[in-house]
């Protein structure tokens, strides 16, 4: 006999298999078709095989709305797993995760690949041990991307994760000469257009893929979208030997449809509400990350933090798994000092000299003692003043509060609003340019001419012409 649909809970569905003692339950990850008659055009449904309830019967995530899907409908088995188009195909294309086009054009032609599949064994793996280079002052000097390895944008709501991820989509996507994938999990559609808009203009759309879960679709959909955005990043890693820049905007999504399915399939909550499953969730999504000897996956994934508490279960999960971590801070986005980066909390696993070399690693480390000996001072400054300090106190102060500004700068998505060109910033230019800083050899120099530029020798030629006039 045929199953059929026992159950419907929002996005879980329940299947009954009569006699299903006589046969095997298809396996977690098959997929399973219906049909949904209560609307016209009558609808296909897919299902995923979640988990076993009983000897004959199971509960599956929808991909896609269940309303109007009655009880008793035939499910069909399939006995595949579910399975997502890769290749040259999907290059300069927008899709969903069941590669369904969102751009208007054809669905894509080319081989498919199981969504499920075992991360990188360990003897194939190559460590990070190469620097990414962004074009961003505080990023390369504090926190430098490794090539090949995981980097994580921490923030809260209003800090600038988007706009800084699509600031790196810019600066890096141009110069790569591989291929690039986003993927938008609970992303809203205003900021799936823009980054669309961006990409076109960029000219950079024929390499780079965008795959969408968007924000209104169902928690099955978003919880698998940044699965099938690494599942064609593996593609092009392993058969087409291509370096691959993955983005994901954002993995707090990723983590809250995982909650949503894991709510409805009955499971407890775990610590602060979120799943059982919250660590082999994010366990099987990042270890897939990671390099082989012929090419490299490079991933930046924005992270929200909820409430500002970076000790958030899902975010110190995420921890982890990371080689960078760049945490957005909140004071600093509203004293207007964008990229809003603390650069106290931020760092990377590569900032040794073995790795970025000696004289960058020795005045990264002197930019962020200097920055926390202002940290400590501010609490002295906000009750008595700058007058309380000594001497070399004040110089520190002084110092600090020129190399905070110097490592801002303009973003070139977002010149509509403010008017100012985006800059890059070669690691050789920010180096010399925190060297001089720390030397003193501006001290002279008003603190708000370092404000939201370049390179330094650009900085000082601007500041020279605005004295001019």
């Amino acid at each position: 006999m045929q199953p059929t649909i026992s159950a419907i809970l929002g996005p879980v569905v329940e299947v009954v298999f009569p006699g299903g003692g006589e046969r095997l339950l298809p396996a977690p990850g098959e997929v399973l078709r219906t049909v949904i008659r209560g609307r016209e055009p009558v609808e296909a449904l897919i299902l995923e095989v979640a988990r076993h309830t009983a000897h004959d019967r199971l509960q599956a995530v929808a991909f896609g709305d269940t309303r109007g899907l009655t009880v008793g409908e035939p499910v069909h088995v399939t006995g595949e797993p579910l399975a997502v188009p890769v290749g040259e195909g999907v290059r300069g294309r927008i899709l969903d995760m069941l590669g369904r086009p969102l751009d208007g054009g054809p669905a894509p032609e080319g081989p498919t690949r199981p969504l499920l599949r075992p991360s990188t064994a360990l003897t194939q793996r190559r460590a990070p041990k190469e620097i990414f280079e962004t074009g961003l002052k505080v990023l390369d000097l504090l926190a430098p991307l490794p090539r090949g390895g995981n980097t994580g944008l921490f923030g809260g709501a209003g800090v600038g994760k988007t706009v800084l991820m699509m600031e790196l989509m810019h600066n890096t996507v141009a110069k790569h000469h591989g291929v690039s994938v986003f993927a938008g999990i609970g992303e809203r559609s205003r900021e799936a257009r823009e980054l669309w808009i961006e990409m076109q203009e960029s000219d950079v759309l024929k390499d780079v893929v965008l795959v969408f879960g968007q924000m209104g679709e169902t928690p099955g959909i978003r919880f698998r979208t940044a699965l099938c955005a690494l599942t064609m990043s593996e593609w092009f890693r392993d058969e087409a030997k291509r370096d691959v820049l993955l983005f994901m905007d954002n993995v707090f999504r990723f983590v809250q449809a995982g909650n949503e399915v894991s709510g409805m399939l009955g499971r407890a909550p775990s610590r602060v509400g979120y799943q059982p499953t919250l660590a082999v969730e994010i366990a099987e999504l990042e270890e897939r990350i990671a390099s082989t000897g012929g090419a490299a996956i490079t991933s930046v994934q924005a992270i929200y933090v909820p409430a500002d508490d970076i000790t958030d279960p899902a975010v110190a999960e995420l921890f982890g798994h990371l080689d960078s971590f760049l945490v957005l801070s909140r004071e600093a986005a509203s004293e207007g000092l964008y990229p809003a980066v603390d650069p106290i909390r931020s760092t990377s696993t590569l900032l040794v000299p073995e790795v970025v070399g000696a004289r960058h690693a020795r005045v990264a480390a002197e930019v962020r003692r200097t920055l926390a000996k202002y940290e400590e001072l501010r609490d002295i400054i906000a009750l008595m003043g700058m007058d309380e300090l000594g001497p070399d106190d004040r110089r520190a102060v002084s110092r600090a509060r020129r190399l905070r500004r110097f490592l801002t700068q303009p973003f070139a998505v977002t010149h509509a609003f403010t008017g100012e060109e985006g800059a890059y910033v070669p690691l050789e230019s920010t180096l010399s340019g925190c060297e001089a800083i720390l030397a003193g050899q501006h001290d002279d120099v008003p603190e708000q001419a370092f404000y939201m530029g370049g390179a330094l020798d650009q900085l000082l030629a601007r500041h020279r012409e605005r004295g001019v006039k």
